[in-house]
């Protein structure tokens, strides 16, 4: 195996030495200028990313970056000009940076009366987040026309193909959304909903539908996430954004969308926000995704438990007692110690020397990306009756997916530790009850987040609510009826890469602990965790 290391001169520098577990690949044609790595050094988590992609640009292919954002902004105003010419364009707006930096470039490039700017309220919508927006987009001078389309998500159903890796095998038909426990069945409807509602606004207007352009907000990270020929028909898709559905696929095909940002990344935006004159508050919001609390619910009729399930508890119960049980021998210290560096090897001796930790296996699955591709796999959890030490919790989530495969969110139970097994679940689907839960339980926590200013610190936090009741003693027979709530704060600014804040360090103690109380005084709480996950494995948001 090699590993390269990358010498930031004037031109690409590459040296190669053998070492283990780390594979990194580079090669470079000097006579003919061709240069290629088989990683990522466009993202944000790249050490030298920038650096090699400078190095490339300006001293290998001579560019002079000349291009400003200003340039940019006139690009996208060309584009929506020449695309929608004389007719009315659907502009689709969700109140957040993206939807309503387009808005603002339509507003530039076409006459008033062109524009018919909309906000859907989906039923999944934050705690009074529809009225927030309409207010916020009416100060722009944006005529806003606000449509209540809960009942239709709600029993919204659409076609999928049978088999998601083949888009052209026969399809079925969904389950109605609020009966629904797949994350891609979700996205699908809700993406798919948007597209008919918007029908039926243009129907109302007595509009023809082929007069009236959709136009989105769409981002690059959104192609190529969705596996969209648009951004790349050979990637795998990690899970279909709501503007990247079949029919607006189909959509697109007839030259009927405008998408003057599906180039641009979410720093890009906000910075192109900033130029076209939006107020701060808009520009730093907080992304929300178009499908809402929909997506933030893990839905779940029967706990997630595959034949491995037995093994991997047992597998990480050795790894959190690494210090103890590697001097013994088992079956399953070779997988631990053939997975991870002798650096590694060290880093999980303190950690488990020094803190006495508890892993818990969850019968859940969340989406992640690993190997660019998708995964939809379990979640452990890890507890302790101690102090949390949240560098080494950082740490070791970040070993865990590499011995464990199966597993690609790690997250840290508020509380005692756990010390029985979680292998029932409360069945859960998006009914009003389960949504008023998640709703209280992310409004006080944004709350906390405001009251510290820690918003511009964290660039996103999803509160997601998991169907696992904790602390049911197993003799009792108890039923599994609460659900428990996730806290995934996010620091990003491409938002294809990203850390979890380390408490103490980007979020104060202080801050969280608050959100902690604040979430556990939610009725029907079992238990709050925090998401310790980086992106890779684990995606920003749960679903």
């Amino acid at each position: 195996m090699w590993t390269m290391k990358f010498l930031t001169s004037s031109v690409a520098t590459y040296e190669c030495e053998k070492s283990s577990f780390v594979v990194s690949a580079a090669i470079s044609n000097e006579k003919k200028k061709i240069y290629g790595v088989q990683f990522h050094p466009e993202v944000d988590l790249s050490e030298n990313g920038r650096a090699m992609l400078r190095n490339f640009l300006f001293d290998v292919a001579g560019c002079k970056g000349d291009y400003t954002i200003s340039c940019r902004q006139q690009s996208c105003i060309d584009e929506i000009r020449s695309v929608v010419r004389q007719h009315k364009v659907l502009m689709l707006v969700s109140g957040g940076v993206d939807s309503t930096v387009c808005a603002a470039l339509l507003h530039k490039a076409l006459s008033d009366n062109q524009v018919i700017a909309v906000h859907i309220d989906n039923g999944f919508m934050r705690k009074s987040e529809s009225a927030e927006v309409e207010t916020s987009l009416k100060k722009l001078g944006l005529k806003l026309k606000v449509i209540n389309a809960c009942h239709q998500f709600y029993n919204g159903t659409t076609a999928v193909p049978t088999d998601r890796s083949d888009p052209c095998a026969p399809k079925r038909i969904t389950k109605m959304l609020n009966m629904t426990t797949n994350p891609e069945d979700k996205r699908k409807i809700i993406g798919d909903t948007f597209m008919k509602v918007a029908h039926e606004v243009i129907s109302d207007l007595n509009l023809k539908p082929e007069d009236v352009y959709l136009a989105q907000g769409t981002l690059r990270p959104d192609l190529i996430e969705s596996a969209s020929a648009l951004a790349s028909s050979k990637a795998d898709a990690i899970k279909t954004h709501h503007n990247d559905t079949d029919l607006v696929r189909a959509l697109r095909q007839k030259g009927r969308v405008v998408e003057p940002l599906k180039n641009f990344h979410k720093d890009e935006v906000r910075t192109l926000g900033k130029d076209l004159g939006l107020p701060d508050q808009l520009v730093h919001r907080h992304p929300f995704p178009g499908p809402g609390l929909a997506i933030r619910i893990i839905c779940a009729d029967e706990p997630f438990m595959c034949h491995g399930f037995n093994n991997t508890q047992l597998l990480l119960r050795l790894i959190v007692t690494y210090a103890q049980s590697s001097t013994k021998p088992h079956v399953h210290l070779a997988r631990i110690e053939g997975s991870i560096s002798a650096d590694e090897r060290a880093l999980l001796t303190r950690i488990s020397s020094e803190n006495e930790l508890v892993a818990t296996l969850l019968p859940v699955q969340s989406v992640g990306v690993q190997g660019d591709c998708r995964s939809y796999s379990y979640v452990v959890g890890i507890s302790s009756d101690g102090k949390p030490a949240w560098s080494d919790l950082i740490s070791l989530a970040k070993l865990l997916p590499k011995i464990c495969h199966n597993i690609n969110r790690v997250v840290y139970i508020f509380g005692s530790a756990i010390r029985e097994p979680v292998v029932d679940i409360t069945p859960t689907f998006l009914t009003s009850g389960v949504l008023s839960t998640l709703r209280q339980a992310d409004y006080v926590a944004m709350r906390v987040l405001t009251a510290h200013r820690l918003a511009s610190t964290i660039s996103q936090m999803p509160v997601i609510l998991i169907p696992v009741h904790f602390d049911r003693d197993p003799l009792q027979r108890l039923p599994s009826c609460q659900r428990s709530v996730v806290i995934r704060t996010f620091i990003t600014s491409d938002f294809m890469t990203g850390i979890p804040a380390t408490p103490g360090k980007q979020i104060t103690e202080k801050a969280l602990q608050e959100m902690v109380t604040a979430i556990e005084a939610v009725p029907n709480v079992s238990r709050v965790l925090y998401d310790l996950t980086a992106k890779p494995p684990g995606t920003t948001e749960w679903e």
